[in-house]
């Protein structure tokens, strides 16, 4: 609704245009990007205005563009992950925030990914990483492994995500924001239950106490506005103390931090005397391909991933290659005659038989 201007006074004054970095903001959240998505993307547009020398991203283009991921890649060093991670976020402010189409983003040369074997423990190896985690950590990263979630999907457990009669774990708004089902070690159920009870020791703290209750995904907290203090939303693995939302600004409890696992997993890996460069995420490695080396069928272990194309999958196949699920190498053969001529050296010639006769 226009405001009507009343003679003799002054129109009232437009309201300023929101900075660009706000509205790069507002577009993510409309759009439900994830905080950590809007984190990084805003980070990596205020890195290509400063190397430009603070001009507006509408006065720029594929130059500007490709001479900024020229820059990473040669001069910072970056991954080929981290180039594409940047150009995604450029992409998006130029279509989604500034409204431009134009014919260079499709042109625009874009880095291609490396296929790298994922790193894999042995079922001893992580038997000795998993005992040589702290007590608090343990089931956390028994769980990673047994179900082959993603460190975040783990951590963002509800209570009303565990099905102990069915013994089925549902993850919900996985990478893709997709959904799927998992299956429910029973070693673990014992433990779960054991964990869910010490988080309802805090959720009936934070009821008593008035708090926030815990974040909710997308409007969910608008259209049920007492699902934030139910015990069915809250954390399986909540934080032990409060934290300010960085977006709502309200001080709730929030679920356990992913650093804290991860340096826990590396002071195990420590422990554990295991020198491959494996991390949290390697427990979902080895769940597939422990799978695989169980005879389970790639299919079923693409959807206990939530892989979309079965390709992705595929990769554990070649882990499974390497070593002695494949190929023999000729030096074990060779190795195995050395042996061999070396006995018989030592043991000498067969002695002649002696004649009967006399």
């Amino acid at each position: 609704m226009s405001t009507l201007a009343v003679p003799g006074q002054a129109p009232p004054a437009a309201s300023p245009a929101p900075r660009l970095l706000d509205q790069l903001r507002q577009r993510l959240r409309y759009l439900h990007y994830s905080l950590r998505t809007e984190r990084a993307y805003v980070l990596w547009v205020k890195a290509f205005v400063r190397f430009h020398g603070l001009r507006h991203p509408r006065d720029m283009g594929a130059p500007e563009v490709e001479s900024f991921l020229s820059h990473l890649a040669n001069d910072g060093g970056v991954s080929t992950s981290t180039q594409r991670q940047a150009l995604s976020a450029l992409l998006f402010l130029y279509r989604q925030v500034l409204g431009q189409t134009l014919p260079w983003m499709d042109d625009i040369a874009r880095p291609v990914p490396r296929r790298r074997l994922p790193v894999v423990l042995s079922v001893d190896e992580v038997q000795k990483v998993l005992c040589a985690l702290p007590p608090e950590h343990r089931l956390f990263g028994q769980l990673l492994y047994g179900t082959g979630l993603r460190l975040l999907e783990g951590l963002r457990l509800r209570v009303k995500d565990i099905d102990f009669a069915h013994r089925t774990l549902i993850v919900r708004s996985g990478k893709g924001d997709k959904d799927r089902a998992v299956m429910l070690p029973e070693s673990l159920q014992e433990l779960l239950r054991e964990q869910l009870a010490r988080g309802h020791v805090l959720w009936q703290t934070d009821v008593l106490k008035g708090c926030a209750g815990v974040e909710l995904p997308a409007a969910l907290a608008r259209k049920y506005p007492r699902a934030p203090q139910s015990w069915a939303w809250f954390w399986v693995f909540p934080q032990a103390r409060h934290s300010t939302d960085p977006r709502s600004g309200e001080v709730r409890r929030h679920h356990a931090q992913e650093q804290a696992f991860q340096r826990a997993f590396k002071q195990a890996l420590q422990s554990a005397g295991i020198a491959k460069p494996a991390s949290p995420h390697t427990l979902r490695h080895c769940f597939a391909t422990h799978l695989l080396q169980a005879g389970y069928d790639i299919r079923t272990v693409q959807a206990l991933l939530g892989h979309a194309d079965v390709k992705t999958t595929m990769v554990y196949t070649h882990v499974l290659k390497v070593g002695g699920a494949a190929v023999r190498s000729p030096l074990d053969a060779l190795q195995a005659l050395l042996a061999a001529s070396a006995t018989s050296v030592v043991m000498g010639p067969l002695p002649a038989q002696r004649s009967s006769a006399r």
